[in-house]
């Protein structure tokens, strides 16, 4: 799905290599369902929502990536 790739590559710009996202890459779980595009990471009880279209999950990635919320 090419619209998860592209949230995945935005989520490892941001985390960089120290990043949970990187340790812990097979258990990053990108998926879209009736709400929109949700993240799941490693050591979180929920999904994150992340927008409807794929340009809106990437730019709630930086959002939260800039707020260090749970991404560094």
């Amino acid at each position: 799905m090419e619209g998860q790739q592209q949230i995945r590559e935005t989520l490892f710009e941001i985390l960089g290599e120290q990043g949970c996202g990187i340790t812990c890459e097979d258990d990053v779980s990108i998926f879209h369902d009736e709400q929109g595009w949700k993240l799941m990471l490693c050591g979180f009880m929920e999904p994150w929502n992340l927008g409807m279209t794929v340009d809106e999950a990437r730019a709630a990635l930086r959002e939260y990536g800039s707020m260090h919320f749970g991404l560094s």
